[in-house]
């Protein structure tokens, strides 16, 4: 794929999300799941932070007044414009070659970002931009495992058709594993999610969200076991959608 055109289709797909994005999902603005990526980030005050593909500022906003600096990155000028009062720098950049220093930062994290790019790329920047003892935090979503894998990343490959990397939780280990950073785990967190309401996120025409019923309508026994997706009196489809949550030490 032509590095250049992933770029621009990419900042196509989030200039059209941008006004809506964070009322897109559960889990953009979930308490729950903002709290275990900070137990899990474990951010101390002396802390320098960079958020990773920072978008509207969803995340920034937690380590925002708990850390000492909290630093966005990002490449959609609609999203990042909106990210500016959670953050005490902002720049325009791409995190496949960030125009940083070596061992700049603490604590690296990146949700939902790496999907959308180079990811072995980006994650080697982001070891080389992080200290030693430093952390990284990576939160994306995934498939449960080999028997739901083809059915999600249809129906996600749908929903964000800029996608470039669909993830099990072995994956995201491999990818900080593969950086250079250590005692790797990645934890489990799921989010309920109204499929009618994640599927309309302003960037796909209506025969995609169609597309992406179907797959649940007709998902095997097994997809339905693991996703629990279910149907609601007004007939919405609800998915029980995994997130990993991986975390290594450089």
């Amino acid at each position: 794929m032509n590095q250049n055109t992933s770029k621009d289709t990419v900042t196509r797909h989030f200039t059209d999300r941008a006004e809506r994005y964070n009322k897109s999902s559960h889990w953009c603005t979930d308490p729950v799941l903002a709290e275990r990526v900070l137990e899990l980030a474990a951010p101390k005050d002396t802390d320098q932070v960079l958020d990773v593909a920072c978008g509207t500022g969803l995340v920034s906003r937690l380590f925002k007044g708990r850390t000492a600096k909290v630093t966005g990155l990002d490449l959609t000028r609609a999203m990042y414009e909106q990210a500016r009062p959670h953050l005490d720098e902002l720049v325009a950049g791409s995190a496949e070659a960030m125009p940083f220093e070596d061992a700049t930062f603490d604590l690296v994290v990146c949700r939902q970002g790496i999907q959308f790019m180079n990811d072995a790329a980006a994650v080697s920047e982001m070891a080389r931009v992080t200290r030693p003892g430093g952390r990284v935090v990576l939160i994306h979503l995934c498939a449960y495992g080999e028997s739901d894998r083809e059915e999600y990343f249809e129906i996600l490959k749908q929903r964000n058709p800029a996608r470039r990397n669909f993830y099990l939780r072995e994956d995201l280990a491999q990818l900080i594993a593969n950086a250079g950073y250590r005692d790797v785990q990645v934890h489990d967190h799921i989010s309920p999610e109204d499929v009618d309401i994640w599927s309309d996120n302003g960037a796909i025409p209506e025969d995609n969200r169609e597309a992406i019923r179907q797959v649940y309508r007709n998902a095997s026994p097994a997809f339905q076991e693991l996703h629990a997706n279910s149907v609601t009196d007004s007939g919405r489809i609800i998915d029980n959608m995994l997130f990993g949550i991986g975390v290594g030490v450089r």
